[in-house]
């Protein structure tokens, strides 16, 4: 504790030094205590800190040490995410509340600190709350400080640090072609002084080379403890566009706040990757990226969870999680069901992937005001703290709502229009389930998604297509896409063939959600009008009321276990349908025990024609159709060895054959 205390200490003296920085953004992730109901006494942590087997009050305190006098100097702790309402004190006195579990939020507390030490104290409450998203939903709601603290040191000038988690800045596009952009910055400069500022609003836009391309200046006067909304514009000729995964090329937006005679030491400076694209949604013609039809397809994400760590993910943890996805040929990604941490979208701006991110109404709202209040609150957070990221591409507004009531077209008629306030260039969407899509429900958005299972829950494989024609000629003037779509599967259930499981049941064999995906996809596919396709989901997750496939507690449809150890063979068939990247996979690799010598060898790949070698056998090549070449072979009893070739790419297996024992 002693050491944290001192570097804190020596990192403020900076701050507060002539000539520091204009911002300075000071981790606070060691040094904590916590303590819960049935705990004994306090115990150390380090942040990020979740749990999931606990729903009520939870407290963290740690020690501030301030050395230095205040003056003209303020400090915010910023929370990028903690579960579900939270309050903090700061020596004993209120510093805020904060009610949503996924957004970053700030609590001013200059006026509360001391020189010397000071105790910070955080409570946080992860039990349902009546006002509070999300009232329900098929995911374990986990609690804590499960995203980084930091304390943020500003002059009593800065770009607004108090609207609603933002930066303060934002940046927008306008009239997007080949020959130019028209680039429009907002920027909220705060004044917590007593005294009137004279101030410059200064903003540039870099390319990738660091060359300024575009720039404006401002004038602004600030009246004491007053916040001003400057607005400033440029146009950029020639723009580079962020063309998704093809060229996702980024430019970096910087703003300066300064004194009219004093611009090289600015009150506060930001700067952030933007990227210039037009995006709309087409009826008939689904996505179009600057003018060009594009195929968004991908994979639905909780956010990252993993065995011993909960929610309390790290950067490095979300890097990975990306990697696969990477490897996996996404186009884009749904950030279900609520917002992600910053860390998400800018992997999903670098890569080019579109991203679809929502709101936390799911299964259930009510119609009371205080709920109203709080969604609004959360909509507000989740826009302006995403706005400037370029793989945005929708402004979700619920998912699954299970009431098609007063209540819930209220609460999403007040959203839509408030997201559409809040940016009117980007659509809005609902994700609908269990019933048709022209439902009550999904009738407030610009665009919608379905949630549809044919084959796993209800129907069968092929009643997918038919269905998605249904709703395009009931509703042909709405923008539609396939939000959700999938089945479960355990690596440590084999059978093949498979039959058909229980969805509830607790055998769900690999190869069926292999045999589901390979049915779906053409389906998809051979529709251009959705303007987005996302499997559900892309890692099995924890959902604290399921009790089915192989652990209790977790729902299994991802296409990844849970600990990240096994790509399914679904993971494989998108891999060979969607990567460039030569690729070949036997599926059924885990079915190693085989009791019948005769055996089909199926595999997956996206090049022209596959090799098999059993046993060091060559048994020819086989032509690629629909991105699968398979083989009826005999196996030898024992070890017997399969191998693959497809050009560069290959790979291999080992079945063990041993007969059923004779019954006499």
């Amino acid at each position: 504790m002693k050491t944290i205390q001192a570097w804190l200490c020596i990192a403020l003296l900076a701050a507060t030094a002539p000539g520091a920085a204009a911002r300075q953004a000071i981790a606070l992730d060691k040094g904590w205590q916590f303590h819960k109901s049935g705990d004994h006494g306090w115990r150390e942590v380090a942040l990020p800190h979740s749990f999931d087997d606990y729903r009520g009050p939870a407290w963290y305190r740690r020690t501030l040490h301030l050395s230095r006098a205040r003056d003209k100097q303020r400090y915010h702790l910023e929370f990028d995410g903690a579960l579900l309402v939270t309050q903090a004190w700061v020596n004993g006195q209120p510093a805020g509340r904060h009610a949503g579990g996924f957004a970053r939020f700030r609590f001013d507390i200059t006026a509360l600190l001391q020189e010397g030490d000071n105790e910070i104290v955080v409570l946080v409450d992860n039990a349902g709350h009546h006002a509070v998203a999300p009232l329900g939903g098929d995911y374990t709601m986990a609690g804590g400080l499960y995203r980084p603290v930091r304390l943020l040191v500003t002059r009593d000038v800065h770009f607004d640090l108090r609207d609603f988690g933002g930066p303060g800045v934002y940046f927008r596009t306008a009239g997007v072609s080949q020959r130019s952009a028209d680039l429009a910055w907002t920027a909220r400069a705060r004044n917590d002084s007593d005294r009137t500022v004279r101030a410059v609003v200064h903003t540039r836009l870099r390319d990738a080379g660091q060359r300024v391309v575009a720039t404006a200046r401002r004038t602004v006067v600030l009246p004491p403890r007053s916040v001003v909304q400057v607005d400033l514009a440029a146009t950029l000729p020639s723009p580079h566009l962020w063309q998704g995964v093809h060229d996702p090329y980024l430019y970096t937006s910087e703003a300066e706040l300064s004194d009219t005679g004093n611009a090289a030491a600015p009150h506060d400076r930001l700067a952030f990757q933007v990227g210039i694209r037009d995006m709309r949604l087409d009826a008939r013609r689904g996505l179009l990226l600057n003018g060009a039809s594009y195929r968004v397809h991908g994979v639905n994400l909780h956010q990252t969870s993993l065995p011993g760590k909960g929610i309390a993910a790290t950067d490095a943890d979300i890097d990975a999680d990306y990697r696969i996805l990477a490897e996996l040929g996404v186009t884009g990604l749904r950030h279900a069901h609520y917002q992600h941490p910053q860390r998400a979208y800018e992997l999903a701006n670098r890569a080019g992937w579109l991203v679809w991110t929502e709101l936390p109404l799911t299964a259930a709202v009510n119609g009371s005001d205080a709920f109203l209040a709080n969604s609004a609150q959360q909509l507000r957070e989740m826009i302006r703290q995403n706005s400037n990221h370029p793989s945005v591409m929708v402004w979700g507004l619920g998912n699954e709502i299970y009431q098609a009531d007063a209540a819930s077209a209220r609460v999403l008629s007040s959203l839509q229009r408030l997201a559409r306030t809040e940016d009117p260039t980007r659509p809005t969407a609902y994700a609908n389930c269990c019933s048709p899509i022209d439902g009550a429900q999904a009738s407030h958005t610009d665009a919608v998604g379905s949630n549809v299972y044919f084959g796993w829950y209800e129907g069968e494989f092929a009643d997918l297509g038919a269905f998605l024609d249904r709703n395009h000629a009931r509703r042909p003037d709405t923008p539609l896409s396939v939000s959700e779509y999938g089945a479960g599967a355990s690596a440590l259930q084999q059978e093949d063939p498979p039959r058909r499981p229980e969805p509830g049941g607790r055998w769900h064999p690999e190869q069926y959600q292999a045999l589901y995906h390979e049915a779906a996809w053409p389906q998809l596919a051979a529709r251009p009008w959705l303007w987005a396709n996302f499997i559900w989901v892309g890692f099995d997750f924890a959902s604290a009321g399921r009790n089915e496939g192989d652990t209790p507690g977790f729902n299994d449809k991802g296409l990844v276990s849970f600990d990240r150890k096994v790509r399914k063979d679904a993971y494989f068939w998108y891999q060979a349908n969607w990567s460039a990247r030569p690729m070949v996979h036997i599926t059924s690799r885990r079915h190693t025990l085989r009791t019948a010598a005769q055996a089909q060898v199926k595999v997956y790949s996206n090049q022209a024609s596959v090799r098999l070698r059993l046993n060091g056998v060559d048994l020819g090549e086989r032509p690629v159709t629909g991105h699968k070449a398979a083989w009826q072979v005999q196996l030898a009893e024992g070890a017997n060895r399969l191998e693959v070739s497809a050009g560069a790419a290959s790979d291999t297996a080992e079945w063990t054959y041993r007969p059923a024992p004779t019954v006499r």
